[in-house]
């Protein structure tokens, strides 16, 4: 019997990948959401015969778009994923004990998200990682409605506790699509900067480009990742400074009017 457990997923022309990520999960909740913000693939055939249910939700944001899928499910356990993660073994096995006599008391639950290149079959063995709450009660915690960061904000004194299982973070499917990817994260952050007022020296357009490559060359241990670490490295640094870039642009295109 599966566990009173929802996990949701959210999508765009994710066809290539998503099944990777719902045959992982199968049989680990009772119910599957994904969240398809309009797909040109077969993200919604490929969902559905891994059996999940598929709702449109036009884009609104990373939390909006989150918050909504957490609304769209039945239960207060909720499992978040992204389509290019999938969840090992350990992990799957973890998650189900915590179910095994009955839904746990009401928390949040933090796990690796390791870093995977296009190539591994597994991460390596010092990939850089995340460990965020993904697992929780949403009684207790809710996606913040950012619309650039996703992350759970949970109640004051709500108890976090790590699992060892990791996920398996394939977020690059090629560094041409990684760099699309980057510059739309970019004009979005840029945006959100904007709004919430945020002041920025112009001392960065200088220096945001060497200190995020060494953050990602040396800080997340890129350089022990051969070429491709060094390559992904230069595109986290070139999609950083874009962001500061494009933040000064809309300042003067302000100025401009």
């Amino acid at each position: 019997m599966s566990a009173k457990l929802s996990i949701f997923i959210i999508a765009k022309n994710e066809g290539d990948r998503i099944g990777k990520t719902l045959a992982a999960i199968k049989d680990l909740g009772d119910e599957i959401i994904v969240i398809d913000s309009g797909s040109s693939d077969d993200t919604v055939v490929v969902s559905e015969n891994y059996g999940a249910k598929v709702i449109y939700n036009e884009w609104c944001g990373y939390g909006e778009q989150k918050r909504f899928g957490e609304d769209a499910c039945k239960n207060d356990w909720l499992l978040n994923l992204d389509a290019d993660e999938v969840i090992t073994p350990e992990l799957y096995d973890e998650i189900k004990a915590l179910f095994a006599n009955g839904e746990p008391a009401p928390q949040g639950f933090a796990f690796p998200i390791v870093e995977t290149f296009p190539f591994e079959t597994v991460p390596h063995k010092f990939a850089y990682a995340l460990s965020p709450v993904r697992l929780y009660n949403k009684k207790i915690g809710r996606y913040n409605p950012s619309p650039v960061h996703d992350r759970v904000d949970l109640n004051d004194g709500a108890v976090v506790t790590h699992l060892k299982g990791r996920v398996c973070h394939y977020s690059v499917r090629s560094l041409g699509e990684q760099i699309i990817k980057l510059n739309s994260y970019a004009d979005a952050q840029a945006l959100d900067l904007i709004k919430r007022g945020k002041k920025i020296s112009p001392i960065r357009i200088v220096f945001e480009f060497p200190m995020t490559f060494l953050k990602a060359y040396i800080g997340r241990r890129h350089f022990l990742r051969g070429i491709y670490g060094f390559l992904s490295a230069m595109n986290f640094a070139y999609y950083r400074h874009l962001r500061i870039a494009k933040y000064f642009e809309l300042k003067l295109s302000q100025k401009a009017k």
